[in-house]
């Protein structure tokens, strides 16, 4: 009988610390607080929040600002053909002149000065590689434009497929860890009628051992439905872009 009571010590001991374990999830998942759903902001403001903070959107937007850029400077491309020059010239320059009478030999006259001469005109040039490519150019640029406007478009659409997902994924693990922790309170009670009745004699070592197997299993479903729980939870944290403070 002593040996009989020595190798029921570790059984009885697990128990004891499954009911105190059990009682310390309850305090942290308390089936009697608000519903965390509904303390969740709405799907449509997670979307909005995830797409204003998702650096990948960013990046499409500042690739459509690029290219709208590149677009304006392609449309004003044909003006560098057209400009206007001057130029100034300051030094010592040499004048001749004529002075001519009638009926006799012009005599020339050479004199030196310092003096600033001032020119200034304008051009114009069109190359023909310019104007034959001119159009191809620009539609390529629009092209890139529209380009840029899809990718930033479909970027914000991948984001709210994501944010979707993880919504209903997080909405399914807090589901399952409600059902896995009042399954896990039931066990909780069982555990305690099934001690009074080993103890009691109604149940053989057997049985007991069997419930006590069925007792460990349900906390280990009961962890992991708490870990997919938690990792869900902080995955749609990130994803959104901002701490909803409804756990520990």
């Amino acid at each position: 009988m002593k040996k009989l009571s020595i190798n029921l010590l570790p059984i009885l001991l697990f128990c004891f610390l499954s009911i105190e374990i059990i009682a310390q999830d309850k305090s942290e998942f308390d089936l009697n607080q608000p519903d965390l759903i509904q303390l969740l902001p709405p799907l449509n403001s997670l979307i909005d929040s995830a797409i204003k903070n998702n650096p990948s959107v960013h990046l499409r937007d500042l690739q459509v600002i690029v290219n709208e850029c590149k677009l304006k400077a392609e449309r004003t491309l044909w003006s560098r053909n057209l400009g206007i020059q001057a130029d100034v010239r300051n030094g010592t320059f040499n004048n001749f002149s004529t002075n001519t009478s009638d009926g006799q030999t012009p005599d020339l006259l050479a004199t030196k000065s310092n003096q600033t001469n001032y020119g200034i005109g304008a051009y114009i040039k069109f190359p023909i590689q310019d104007i034959l490519n001119r159009r191809n150019q620009i539609r390529m640029a629009e092209a890139e434009v529209n380009q840029a406007i899809n990718m930033a478009e479909q970027q914000r659409t991948e984001v709210r497929q994501l944010v979707i997902k993880q919504y209903n994924d997080f909405l399914l693990k807090y589901k399952l860890l409600k059902i896995r922790l009042d399954y896990l309170a039931t066990i909780k009670t069982n555990a305690e009628m099934t001690e009074k009745e080993f103890k009691n004699g109604i149940i053989d070592l057997v049985e007991y051992s069997r419930l006590s197997e069925i007792a460990t299993r349900a906390e280990s479903d009961f962890e992991t439905a708490k870990t997919e729980f938690v990792v869900s939870y902080l995955i749609l944290e990130e994803i959104v872009g901002f701490k909803f403070n409804l756990i520990k």
